[in-house]
């Protein structure tokens, strides 16, 4: 038997301060987890961790950053900075399972899982995206506590406001008609993606790009890239490393093959 979830919510001390003070403590503790890693072949927790209180504003996207400009926050988008340090002494041959090994640390914790759901560093497939989402489940409860600062100004999410905005087109996609609530819907997506075939992917894919297209304005060619006939024949043609790519029908990754074929339309 599992023991319940803590709710008391810890995020390491280095992710809260001054944007300088956080690039410096994250790029000695990446160096740190390098060295740990080519010692131990593992990682450790951080041993500064802060408590965040319920209400806590956790600054997701830099985009966000102008609310709170020039004080101490939680930055945790800076995270991203771990990664241009974790090599730093590991052999190249061993970069990719120092990722691997990285990530199944990162998920086992509320800050790791919850950084690879907001901010899903590549690749994106559906497997892949789905230990991640399944990772956020796992600490949905202590993750009510924080407001997030995403992409929208002047806007705190709560969790539940701020997955439905990052991935509600992918969420319909993987089972339209919903559920009663953001985490029903992701539950039951995180089950479908986790087994999907090819084809059931491609069947994702096809149904969350009419979404980005109308989101995506600067697309030129909007009736190619709404036609299924199409869109069915360039994403058959994809290698296999790009079409697992985007085969979680992860937004954002579908809208940057989006635009790849609406330039290549654009020199024809």
């Amino acid at each position: 038997m599992t023991s319940p979830q803590s709710m008391v919510l810890e995020f390491p001390a280095m992710l809260h301060g001054s944007i300088g003070s956080i690039r410096r403590e994250v790029r000695a503790r990446s160096e740190g987890w390098a060295r740990e890693y080519l010692k131990t072949g593992g990682f450790s927790l951080p041993r500064r961790m802060r408590q965040v209180p319920p209400g806590e504003l956790l600054v997701m996207h830099s985009a966000a950053e102008f609310e709170v400009m020039g004080r101490s926050s939680w930055r945790i988008h800076m995270f991203i900075d771990v990664f241009m340090n974790l090599n730093e002494g590991v052999p190249e041959e061993e970069y990719p399972r120092v990722r691997e090994s990285f990530e199944s640390f990162c998920l086992s914790t509320p800050w790791g899982a919850l950084y690879h759901a907001v901010s899903p560093p590549p690749p994106r497939s559906a497997q892949r995206m789905a230990r991640r989402l399944a990772a956020l489940l796992s600490f949905w409860d202590v993750l009510q506590g924080p407001l997030y600062a995403y992409r929208v100004p002047d806007t705190h999410h709560t969790l539940d406001e701020i997955i439905a905005y990052i991935y509600g087109m992918t969420l319909d996609a993987w089972c339209p008609g919903g559920a009663t609530s953001v985490r029903e819907h992701l539950v039951l997506t995180v089950e479908r993606m986790a087994r999907a075939t090819r084809e059931e992917c491609m069947e994702a894919v096809l149904r969350v790009i009419p979404s980005v297209v109308r989101m995506n304005t600067d697309l030129q060619h909007r009736e190619e890239l709404n036609d299924p006939d199409f869109l069915r024949e360039r994403l058959a043609a994809l290698r296999p490393d790009d079409f697992e790519s985007l085969s979680s029908a992860y937004r954002f990754a579908v809208n940057g093959q989006l635009f790849a074929w609406d330039l290549a339309l654009g020199r024809h």
